[in-house]
């Protein structure tokens, strides 16, 4: 079985670096990372442009609740991510809209902090800490568990459990290696490792338990 950095390793060879996260500011990354919850980024882009020309935390802060929403709508659950949006910027605001005021917070303070707001999950929070606030950590997300599951890899169910084995495994402090896994595996499971899998070309395929015990 292959180890988590030779996965990552062989995705890197295969893929080649992503340049993650395909946005152009902070407040981008964070707004895209609440868009795109509960769909694909197609449709979080598509609300994203929609709101290019006010995307700064200010101009949203001061933006009313059903312009937002409405703006947001390719997204899906619009009302619901428009109120996110506007309780992150809530928690945003007690730091001057300022990320250098926050970056320098321990990980874990940090990332308890972002759990604590409303409509901010483990996944999202910990996109947040990696693209946003520069925090090594690994995002447990379905494509990581659909893919390790494949090698054979024994997943928690919970999704903490599953991102400290991970990142225990790596033993390693390198942002730029996260940022570029989480890609890497995101890419992967939209290229061949879907939940009806193209195995053809796979570049992990000699490994994959899925084909070996077919």
């Amino acid at each position: 079985m292959l180890t988590f950095k030779e996965v990552y390793d062989n995705l890197y060879c295969y893929y080649g670096p992503q340049g993650w996260w395909p946005a152009d500011t902070p407040i981008e990354m964070i707004v895209g990372s609440i868009l795109v919850q509960h769909t694909n980024w197609r449709n979080a882009e598509k609300a994203l442009q929609n709101i290019k020309d006010v995307l700064t935390a200010e101009a949203l802060d001061n933006m009313p609740l059903e312009e937002l929403a409405y703006r947001i709508r390719p997204s899906g659950f619009y009302n619901i991510k428009a109120k996110r949006i506007k309780t992150f910027l809530d928690w945003f605001k007690k730091y001057q809209f300022q990320i250098e005021k926050i970056r320098h917070f321990d990980r874990d303070k940090l990332r308890k902090e972002l759990l604590s707001i409303q409509g901010v999950g483990h996944e999202t929070a910990d996109v947040i800490l990696l693209y946003v606030f520069d925090k090594s950590i690994f995002i447990a997300d379905a494509y990581a568990r659909r893919i390790f599951h494949r090698f054979g890899y024994n997943i928690p169910k919970g999704y903490d459990a599953f991102r400290i084995d991970v990142e225990e495994a790596l033993s390693s402090s390198d942002v730029d290696l996260y940022n570029e896994y989480h890609a890497l595996l995101v890419e992967h499971g939209k290229v061949h490792c879907k939940s009806d899998p193209i195995c053809t070309g796979c570049p992990l395929s000699t490994y994959c338990r899925r084909l070996i015990h077919s």
